[in-house]
C-alpha cells in the first residue's frame, strides 16, 4: 500500500471540508431509489454515506427513522430510545430530521440535554441500565455517526434492546422497509417541524455523560489509577468523547492532559491518514501523529474515534501499539486480575485478529470464542456473562464489570484507554513492555492485511466457496490444521476463507464497498513464514477466483 507523501502531515486547507456545501447537500439532494448507491445499506455497524453524492441525506434519515418506529412497533418495544450523536458535520442535521419524526411516531426519545455529544458506548450503558430486570418496556438506542470515517461522512446506526450493533435479521427488516418507504417518496413517514417537535413531551433533554461517568468504578480500577499517579495524555481527535474525558479526569482526581480540546466539523487539527484523507482513526499512526509527538510527556497516551467506540494507545517506547498486540496484553491482564469475573466466560475475538490471543487465552485456562467480523457477535455473550471480553483487530473491544457482569455490549475505546492506566497503575509497566513479555513467552506475531483486486463474480465465488473444494494440505510448509468458512466460536458464515497451520494462518473476505477481497495473514515464527504465508494464500485465492473473471 503506497503511502500519501503528506501523511501524518497537518491537513492543508484544501483537505478542508466546506461545511455549508454540505448540509445544503443534505436538504436539497433527492436520491434515485433505482440507483443501488443511493438506496439504505446496513453493513456491520449502521448505514455510512455523504450527502454530496446522495449517499446519506434527509430523505434516507426521514426513511430509515420512520423504518426503526415501525419496526418497534412491530416488536413490541416500548421503552425510551436513547440518541446519540458525534462531532461529524452531518450528524447534529441528521439528528434534528430524527427527532422530527420520533416525536411525531409519540416515541419516548432521550438525548443529551443541551444539543450536547454522546458517544456509543454511554447509548449501549445507557440502554442496560434502563433494561436491567426488566421483562417489559424495554429501551433500544440510535447513535448518528459514521465512526472514523472522513469529514464529510455521516452514518446512523440503530442498537437494539441487548445495547449492541443490531443483527443482520435486524438490519435487514429496516433497511427493505426504509428503501420501500423512500421508494413512495417518503409519503408514509409521519413527521413534525423540528420546533414541534422539541417540544413534544415524548422528547426528553437529560444528562447522559454522568452516569457513564460515575459507574466507570464498576469497570476500572479508578482508585488505583488516581493513587498511581499516572501521568496520563488524552486527543478525543475532535470526537464526541471531549467532555467525557474532561469529567472523567474531574470526577477521579487523575493527572489527565486533554492534549486537544478543539470542536470543529472540518477536523482542520488533524493530521492526514495514509491516503491523504483527514480521518479519525485512531489505530492510524499517520492519524495519531499529533499525539504520537507527545508520547515522551506522558506515561500513557491515548486516542478515541469521533463516536469514541474506538481506542488508540501510545507508549514512550513504542509510540502507537498496534491493536492487536494491545487487545493480547488487555486480555492477558484481565484474565489474571479479574478473580470476581467467571471462570467459564469465553473470550471473544474476530477471527481476522491475531492468534497471539488464542496462546493467551489457552495460557490462561480459557475458552475462546471466534467469530466473523463485525462487534455484533459478541453482544448477546457479553450481555449474559457468557463472553467476558470481545475485540476486534480494528482496535474495538469491550468486557465484562470488575463483579463480571455487563458493563456495555458495544465497543467501548474509553473504557479500554483507561485499562491502560490501570494496568501502569497495578504493575507499573505500560501496555506495550507487557507485550514484549508475552512474545518472549508465546511468540511473536507478525501481521500483515493486503488488499487485491477481485469482481463482483470472484467475490461471489470467495463467498459460495466449501472448504473440501480446496486441495491444498500444507501452508508455508506446516500441515493445515483447519479450513474454515464457517467461524469455529458460533458456525455463522465467515463470507470467506480461513486456513490455519500451527504457526500461521492467512483468511480472505470481499469487500462489501469495494472491487477487492482482504487478504489477512499471520505468521507466529517470522517476517519471512509471513511473506511465505501470503504469497501461498495468493496462490489459493487464484485458483477459487479462476473462471470468474466477470
Amino acid at each position: 500500500m503506497s503511502v500519501h507523501p503528506l501523511a501524518g502531515k497537518p491537513a492543508p486547507k484544501e483537505a478542508l471540508i466546506n461545511v455549508g456545501e454540505l448540509e445544503t447537500a443534505y436538504y436539497d439532494r433527492i436520491p434515485d431509489i433505482d440507483n443501488p448507491l443511493q438506496r439504505r445499506s446496513f453493513g456491520t455497524s449502521g448505514h455510512r454515506g455523504n450527502p454530496l453524492d446522495t449517499s446519506l441525506n434527509e430523505a434516507h434519515i426521514l426513511a430509515m427513522t420512520q423504518a426503526i418506529c415501525d419496526y418497534r412497533a412491530s416488536q413490541k418495544i416500548t421503552g425510551p430510545l436513547f440518541m446519540g450523536k458525534d462531532t461529524h458535520a452531518v450528524s447534529g442535521p441528521a439528528q434534528r430530521t430524527a427527532l422530527e419524526v420520533l416525536a411525531a411516531n409519540k416515541i419516548e426519545t432521550v438525548i443529551q440535554r443541551d444539543d450536547g455529544f454522546t458517544p456509543t458506548p454511554s447509548i449501549s450503558r445507557a440502554i442496560l441500565n434502563h433494561n436491567r430486570n426488566k421483562t417489559n418496556g424495554f429501551a433500544d438506542g440510535i447513535v448518528v455517526t459514521p465512526s472514523h470515517n472522513p469529514p464529510a461522512d455521516g452514518g446512523f446506526k440503530y442498537n437494539p434492546p441487548n445495547g449492541g450493533p443490531a443483527d443482520t435479521d435486524v438490519t435487514d427488516w429496516i433497511q427493505q422497509r426504509a428503501n420501500d418507504l423512500l421508494k413512495n417518496g417518503n409519503r408514509e413517514v409521519k413527521r413534525l417541524s423540528y420546533d414541534a417537535a422539541v417540544r413534544a413531551a415524548n422528547i426528553h433533554q437529560e444528562d447522559l455523560l454522568t452516569p457513564y461517568v460515575d459507574d466507570l468504578i464498576e469497570v476500572i480500577d479508578m482508585e488505583a489509577i488516581s493513587a498511581g499517579l499516572v501521568k496520563i495524555g488524552i486527543d478525543p481527535l475532535g470526537g464526541a468523547a471531549l467532555s467525557y474525558w474532561q469529567a472523567i479526569g474531574q470526577r477521579y482526581r487523575l493527572d489527565l492532559t486533554v492534549v486537544n480540546t478543539q470542536i470543529d466539523p472540518t477536523f482542520k487539527f488533524m493530521t492526514l491518514d495514509h491516503d491523504g484523507k483527514i480521518r479519525m482513526d485512531c489505530s492510524s499512526p499517520y492519524a495519531m501523529a499529533s499525539l504520537v509527538s507527545l508520547k515522551d510527556q506522558y506515561q500513557i497516551a491515548m486516542g478515541n474515534d469521533a463516536d469514541a467506540d474506538r481506542h488508540g494507545i501510545v507508549t514512550p517506547g513504542v509510540g502507537l501499539m498496534n491493536p492487536n498486540h494491545y487487545l493480547a496484553v488487555a486480555v492477558d491482564y484481565l484474565l489474571a486480575e479479574r478473580s470476581d469475573w467467571n471462570p467459564r466466560a469465553s473470550v471473544g475475538k474476530t477471527l481476522v485478529s491475531s492468534s497471539l490471543i488464542d496462546r493467551v487465552v489457552d495460557l490462561r485456562g480459557r475458552k475462546l470464542f471466534e467469530a466473523p467480523v463485525g462487534f455484533k457477535w459478541f453482544s448477546q455473550g457479553l450481555l449474559d456473562g457468557t463472553i467476558c471480553f470481545g475485540g476486534e483487530e480494528s482496535a474495538g473491544a469491550s468486557f465484562s464489570c470488575r463483579n463480571g457482569s455487563v458493563w456495555t455490549t458495544d465497543k467501548d475505546g474509553i473504557i479500554l484507554c483507561l485499562l491502560a492506566a490501570e494496568i501502569i497503575a497495578r504493575t507499573r509497566k505500560d501496555p506495550a513492555q507487557r507485550y514484549e513479555e508475552l512474545v518472549r513467552d508465546l511468540g511473536r506475531p507478525y501481521y500483515a492485511r493486503t488488499d487485491v483486486p477481485a469482481t463482483a463474480a470472484q467475490k461471489a465465488a470467495l463467498k459460495k466457496l466449501r472448504p473440501e473444494a480446496l486441495p491444498a494440505q500444507e501452508l508455508a510448509g506446516e500441515s493445515i490444521i483447519a479450513k474454515l468458512t464457517r467461524a469455529s466460536g458460533n458456525n455463522a458464515e465467515i463470507g470467506g476463507l480461513k486456513v490455519v497451520s500451527q504457526n500461521g494462518w492467512f483468511a480472505v473476505r470481499p469487500s462489501g464497498t469495494e472491487d477487492l477481497c482482504k487478504i489477512y495473514a499471520e505468521s507466529m515464527r517470522s517476517e519471512e513464514h509471513l511473506k511465505q504465508i501470503q504469497e501461498e494464500a495468493w496462490q489459493i485465492m487464484q485458483s477459487v477466483f479462476a473462471g470468474h473473471h466477470q
